[in-house]
């Protein structure tokens, strides 16, 4: 984990899905949850998910909040 991946959770949209164009920092933790239990995508997409997850199920989410963008 490093601050640029974390950074990124706050710049990709998720591309597909239910939930196609949310924020990835903003994604449910059921739905991350369900990535966990089927498969992350490969490649960055798959380790940006991969980090929310871990994020989440850790309740770190608040480490990413200081790199949320300003609106």
């Amino acid at each position: 984990m490093n601050s640029e991946s974390l950074a990124l959770l706050w710049a990709r949209e998720m591309p597909y899905g239910k939930y196609k164009g949310r924020l990835l920092a903003e994604l449910p933790g059921h739905y991350l949850g369900w990535f966990a239990r089927e498969g992350f995508p490969r490649g960055e997409l798959g380790a940006l998910l991969a980090l929310m997850y871990e994020l989440d199920h850790n309740n770190l989410r608040s480490l990413i909040d200081p790199l949320r963008p300003k609106r």
